[in-house]
Formats: C-alpha cells, structure tokens, sequence
C-alpha cells in the first residue's frame, strides 16, 4: 500500500475546521469518542435541506483525518469526499454511495459465500469423535455447541479449518470470512490464518451483528477464539480485532463509538499489552480500561482452559488514563512484569540475525538506530532484510525511500522473502506477490530531497491510520537534500 501520492500528502483538517464547516452548513453533530456523529447524507430525505437534527445519527467523521463513514448505507470517503456530497446535495443532486468498491466487494463475497456453504457446523460432523478431536487441536474443547453456534462458527473439513464469518453490521449479510488452521511444527503449534476479501481491502469486527444497541460495555480481544472464550464465560459483549493486536483500522471506529467502557484484552505477551496502550489512544483515553499479561491472567481462551475466573480478570483491568503523578505502588506490578519478561523487554528478536539480536536485543519502539557505512557497503539491502525479518513477525512498517524506487526496493524484498531469484520461476511471481501483499508493509512514496515537515507528517499520518512501529529512513542524507550540508544536521 502506498501513502500518500507524490502529489501532495493527505491534506490534513483540524477538528475545528470540521466542527466550523458542519455548523455553516447547518448540519447537527454530536461529539463522540473519536468521531462526530451527524445524520447520514445518504439516507433517503430531502436532497437539498442540511439532514435533520431529528434524523438518526448514522454518519461518523473521525476526528483525526476527517474520514467519514455511513454505518446505515456504508458509504465512506474522505473529508473532501464529505464537502463535495455537501454541495451535490445543495444542488439537488442525488448523493450516492460508493458503487465501484461495491463492485470489487461482490465478487469476494461470492468466493466467501462459497467456502461458507462448504463449510459445517462443527457439532452437525457425523462422528463425535471428529468433533472433539477438531476441538482438542484448536483448544476450544470447553467451548459449547451454544457458543460456536450463537457467534456462526463452522468447520471446512477439506481445509481442516475453523471458518469464523464477518457479517455485514447494516444488513447482516455475509461479506468475508476468516480461516483458521492449525500447523504443528515439532513439539510447538502455529495458528495460520487466511481472509476472504484480503485484509486490506475490508475490515470488520467479528461478533459485530450480536451487540445490541444497548450495550454499553465490550471486550476488545485480538482473537476470534478468545471473544468466544470470554462470551461463554462472562456474558459479555465481546468483539475481535480483524489483524490482531497488530492494528486497529480507523475504519472500525464508528461502531465502537455507542460503548462507554472498553476493555481491552489483545493477548499474553508484551507486544499486545504495548498495543492495547496504543489502541486506548485511539479510542479516547477516558473509557479504556487494560487487562494486563501476566501469569494469572493469560488470553481469555488460555484462561477458560485452565479455569481461571475470567469475570474476576476483567475487574482487575487498569484503567488506560492515568495521572502526571505516580507512587511506586501504582508501578509496582509494572515493575514486576518488566522483571519477569525480560527477554520480551528487550524487543522483538530478528529470526534472520541472531548476531544482531546480541548486540541490540531487540527491536522497541522509540528508539533510533543508525546505519552507516560507505557507497555500497550493502546499507539498503540489509536494512530491507532487518525490516521484512520484524515485518514478518507482525511488525508494521513504514519505509521511506529516498534514493532508490519502491519499485527497485520491493523487488529486493520480495526476493529476500521469497528466498530465490523469482526471474527464472516467474509462474511462482503470483503466488509470493500474494503473501508478500499480506506484510503490514507500507511504502512512501517521496522520491530525493523532501521539505522535512511534510514527510513528518505524512509519518503521522501513516502512525495513525496503519498503527506503524518501526519508520525506515533510507538514507538521511538524500533526504535532506545537499544545501543543508552546512547545517547542523
């Protein structure tokens, strides 16, 4: 994914800009978590009137970008997208909806539809004892039929796969799906997922259609087996992250907005609880409340398996907002953590480089390293394997590459990642290019000297939009152009 075009970055508005321009147009809004929430364009009503304060509330413009979704036709755009259906209306003019993504939506939805017709519901398996050895290898044999059955989770046995279905949250029709399978390498297991539409091309929350308009608490989970696991075990309202603790889209904002309190509970490890902090940002800081990893409290399917009273973990969460002023007591368990989790303390490890994990640990974030080394020593072909080692373990990454192409740079990695010359065998190009395209990889796309401010933020941006840990500068000196060499770089 490239961002932004050359172009000109994303041109960014202020919250006030927003707020001055709904007011002069004479469009109501209510102020939310992370968004503000008018009446829909794009509902039936009269074309050219501002929408009605008595109109439902259905239209969410984030905060930070000024994007906006419709949750009861969802249409979605930009904020200039949003100004220019403003003057249709005016006009007169129909405002429509977003007709070509429609398009590419369908047909992944009909490959969806496919699988999900394959697909069974794991206690309609003939042989029981099928059923519980799929349950056993997945680690859901405490999971009821109930549970499985309330949230629409079925089994393809040709795959050997759970199938969990997104639904859409206006109409409750299928839109993709996830599958899960389970990989046992030696003694340990890997869980491998797969997404139908690709995860870049549609984001929803799965456990979506059973919240109620009611509800006013969730469980966010990083996991679809850990929102059924707390579901069964709590009551309640629990979602899963699509990617994991790896984002948290802006686009899923909207239909977190009507919950007061969210808990989040993304895993076990320290990168999930790093993440959860980042999420609580996004969310607005005041209703976030964080479950902590740690021995006695696993991820919640984790916990369910070995008993544990997950209802007791979630009153244990710490609330994400906190004051300037600490005591060693409020630190006290954090020290602790860091004590016991050394390793995970000191970052995450490169598989590719275990020389390198010597001498730097680890990658963390808000940390700068710098490479350096004369006119090709090899700097940007290392990099790029140093940066695809942490993107595949999940690591969001954002390259700028000022002195080579993106074209030239991801043709390194993806032969780097493929581990061959992909130019004698270019029948397996597609294949690759396919799990390539998975990487939380993102590319931008300034080309020799940049004004320092816009490529700030444009990284911004990019830390807001695609939740970036790690930005790649390749190399500073290009960047910063050569009138600068006088200056105190």
């Amino acid at each position: 994914d490239v961002l932004p075009s050359p172009e000109g970055p994303v041109p960014s508005v202020s919250i006030t800009e927003i707020r001055q321009y709904l007011r002069a147009q004479g469009i109501p809004f209510h102020d939310g978590y992370s968004c503000l929430h008018t009446p829909s364009l794009f509902t039936d009503g009269q074309q050219d009137q501002p929408p009605a304060a008595s109109a439902p509330y259905t239209l969410f413009i984030d905060k930070m970008t000024g994007s906006f979704l419709c949750t009861a036709t969802l249409a979605e755009g930009t904020w200039q997208d949003f100004q220019a259906n403003v003057e249709l209306r005016h006009r007169g003019v129909p405002t429509t909806g977003t007709e070509e993504a429609e398009k590419d939506a369908r047909r992944a939805c009909e490959d969806a539809r496919c699988i999900w017709d394959r697909a069974l519901p794991l206690w309609e398996l003939l042989d029981e004892d099928e059923t519980n050895e799929t349950k056993a290898m997945f680690g859901i044999s405490l999971v009821t039929d109930a549970t499985l059955k309330r949230f629409g989770v079925r089994y393809l046995r040709t795959a050997k796969s759970l199938v969990f279905p997104w639904f859409s949250p206006r109409d409750a029709t299928l839109k993709g799906l996830k599958l899960l399978r389970v990989e046992k390498k030696g003694d340990a297991i890997a869980y491998v997922e797969e997404t139908l539409p690709r995860f870049d091309s549609y984001r929803n929350l799965f456990g979506l259609p059973l919240i109620g308009r009611r509800d006013t608490e969730l469980v966010l989970t990083g996991w679809e087996l850990d929102a059924l696991a707390l579901h069964q075990a709590t009551g309640v309202a629990s979602l899963a992250l699509p990617r994991g603790a790896t984002c948290l889209p802006p686009a899923l904002l909207p239909y977190l907005e009507q919950f007061k309190r969210i808990t989040l509970w993304l895993g076990e490890d320290l990168r999930s609880w790093e993440a959860a902090k980042l999420f609580a940002r996004k969310l607005s800081l005041k209703r976030c409340s964080l479950v902590r990893p740690g021995n006695l409290q696993p991820r919640p399917l984790e916990a369910l398996n070995q008993g544990l009273n997950l209802t007791k973990i979630l009153r244990t969460a710490l609330p994400a907002s906190h004051k300037s002023i600490v005591s060693f007591r409020q630190l006290r368990e954090e020290v602790f953590g860091e004590l016991v989790n050394t390793e995970q303390v000191a970052g995450v490890k490169w598989a590719r480089f275990p020389e390198l994990n010597k001498l730097l640990k680890g990658h963390r974030r808000g940390e700068l390293t710098i490479f350096t080394g004369p006119t090709g020593s090899g700097k940007t072909t290392f990099i790029s394997e140093y940066a695809l080692d942490l993107c595949m373990q999940g690591v969001c990454t954002l390259w700028g590459s000022f002195e080579i192409s993106n074209i030239r740079l991801a043709k390194i990695m993806l032969t780097q990642f493929a581990l061959q010359r992909l130019e004698d065998q270019l029948e397996l190009y597609d294949e690759w290019a396919d799990r390539f395209e998975d990487l939380p990889l993102y590319f931008m796309t300034f080309h020799g000297q940049q004004n320092i401010k816009t490529v700030i933020d444009t990284m911004q941006h990019a830390v807001y939009m695609y939740d970036i840990t790690h930005v790649v500068v390749d190399n500073l000196q290009f960047m910063m152009g050569h009138e600068h060499l006088s200056a105190d770089r």
